[in-house]
């Protein structure tokens, strides 16, 4: 994969107060949001509708600057941002139809262990996020799709161009500090979800350089978000009737 963007002023600007606020900002922003929806889901009804409507909002905002930065820049091919089809469509193919089954059907898995209220891997980080109406459902899957196309605009296509492009850096350096930024963005999820976000910010990074498209990272993220984000929300003890 080889990209050669050229940022105008006016895109090289915006990009990178976006990039600033996603290293410095959103790590604190995110965990506050999260930490008060903790607080508010049990008492207030539609605490998790606002959250997911907040951030959709946001999402589709950090969107918008990649779409204007690509639109501000004559030098700037939409290649260069990840839009294109892979190199082996084949393998893309392939790869999203393997990601798809074992989403389904870890998802399976985990939907029929938290149904017996057995230990789901990870849910305790999200466990405020869960939806419980349908309502909250129909956004959480809204929100799992969202976060799967513009996290992977973002961060895999917009940031590593911009540190090629802005920041001269060699391609594999700006990948790595797109996956840095990335990873501070599972903060709010505390010392492990930083871990786990490095992690998967490898995985599809790797993905998407390996590919040159951001394809196949779109449908790993969404299918993976989706099983998340849909997955049953933990039953609450209820206190005992009064005499």
């Amino acid at each position: 994969m080889s990209i050669s963007p050229d940022f105008s002023v006016a895109a090289t600007a915006a990009t990178a107060a976006l990039a600033a606020y996603l290293l410095l900002g959103e790590p604190w922003a995110g965990r506050r949001m999260y930490a008060s929806l903790a607080r508010r889901r049990d008492t207030e009804p539609r605490a998790l509708v606002r959250y997911f409507t907040l951030t959709l909002a946001l999402w589709w905002s950090f969107a918008a600057v990649a779409v204007a930065a690509l639109l501000l820049s004559p030098g700037v091919d939409p290649a260069d941002l990840g839009i294109a089809l892979p190199e082996r469509p084949v393998y893309a193919v392939a790869g999203i139809l393997i990601v798809t089954a074992i989403a389904a059907a870890s998802g399976r898995n985990f939907h029929e262990l938290a149904e017996r209220g057995k230990h789901v891997p990870g849910l305790a980080a999200i466990e405020a996020m869960l939806p419980r109406t349908a309502e909250e459902r129909r956004l959480a899957i809204a929100v799992a799709v969202t976060d799967g196309v513009c996290a992977e605009l973002v961060y895999r296509g917009l940031l590593i161009a911009f540190g090629v492009g802005a920041l001269g850096l060699p391609l594999y350096a700006a990948a790595a500090l797109s996956v840095l930024v990335y990873a501070l963005a599972g903060f709010y999820q505390g010392r492990q979800g930083v871990l786990v976000f490095a992690l998967f910010g490898a995985v599809v990074t790797g993905l998407y350089l390996g590919t040159g498209s951001l394809l196949l990272p779109i449908a790993v993220h969404t299918a993976l978000a989706v099983r998340d984000l849909t997955l049953p929300a933990p039953d609450k003890p209820r206190a005992p009737a009064a005499a």
